[in-house]
């Protein structure tokens, strides 16, 4: 994996992600497009996914509770997922298998010596923060406080992010901006209703969109990235977690979007930094590093 900057790649961006595959749903598009465009992209992966569900019936010898060895197997998966997205600089933090997949929340994975869930703060947060001081990257992405929806590793991953930018600013080489994903309450009300008599429905059983553990209104929303010519890049390193993501899993309809009008189509929220110009009746940026006068 590339790990050098050079001026031909003055815009850098890193993506940090709790596990393999997570790097797809919700940022995928974003991903290929930068790094089609120039940037150098890098993805910091949290945990290996040990606790993943295996959805390859030959391959349910290397789960958890067996052979504990599908870690390793995503390790691979997640290689060619980045392959697919045009990305060339992967990294675990910490290094690959420094932290463990804690499972979801509430489960006794969450209380296993290396789970990413109950690791040290400050220490977990000095890893994350040698990738900047090596990319010195002007934007990160990851997610909200609650980690999107919830699971223990992807709020870990916003606390890992944020602390990670603190003592990088101490250094002065802090990124100038911090995104958080997110899905615009408009688009989560006209995905439940376009799939509402689908026999394929992501969202049975839900009435609204306030019933579900994510969603931001619209006026919230800071960015948004439309890369439909990167769909295809985005399906194909979904297929990549093939133990993960089955053919008929209903994560191929998220990622192609929620209201059937978005598909390449990804929204942020800013968590930190100044935002930049933006279009529409929100004022929506249509690029993440808008507003960022210097790129060195």
């Amino acid at each position: 994996m590339a790990r050098v900057n050079t001026p031909a790649n003055p815009r850098r961006i890193v993506f940090v992600h709790a596990h393999p595959d997570d790097e797809v749903i919700g940022t995928g598009a974003t991903m290929a497009h930068y790094a089609a465009t120039g940037a150098h992209v890098t993805l910091v992966t949290c945990t290996l996914g040990e606790e993943g569900e295996i959805h390859l019936p030959h391959l349910a010898g290397l789960a958890a509770d067996r052979a504990d060895q599908l870690g390793g197997y995503r390790i691979a998966e997640l290689a060619a997922s980045c392959a697919a997205l045009g990305v060339r600089d992967q990294r675990f933090l910490g290094g690959a298998g420094r932290y463990r997949d804690s499972g979801m929340m509430g489960e006794p994975t969450n209380g296993r010596p290396r789970a990413f869930w109950g690791a040290d703060l400050d220490e977990a947060a000095a890893h994350l923060v040698e990738v900047y001081r090596e990319v010195r990257p002007q934007v990160v992405v990851t997610y909200d406080p609650n980690g999107f929806y919830g699971h223990p590793d992807h709020i870990q991953a916003h606390r890992v992010t944020m602390r990670a930018a603190e003592l990088a600013a101490e250094g002065g080489f802090a990124p100038r901006k911090i995104y958080w994903t997110a899905v615009p309450l408009s688009a989560l009300t006209a995905g439940i209703a376009r799939f509402r008599d689908s026999a394929e429905n992501p969202f049975a059983g839900v009435e609204s969109a306030a019933e579900l553990p994510f969603g931001t209104p619209d006026e919230q929303i800071a960015a948004l990235i439309a890369a439909p010519d990167h769909q295809d890049a985005k399906l194909a390193a979904l297929r990549a977690h093939a133990t993960q993501v089955p053919e008929d899993s209903w994560l191929h309809t998220v990622a192609t979007g929620f209201s059937g009008e978005d598909s390449g189509h990804e929204h942020y929220r800013l968590g930190f930094g100044e935002r930049g110009p933006g279009h529409g009746p929100w004022g929506w940026e249509r690029d993440l590093f808008a507003g960022i006068e210097a790129i060195r």
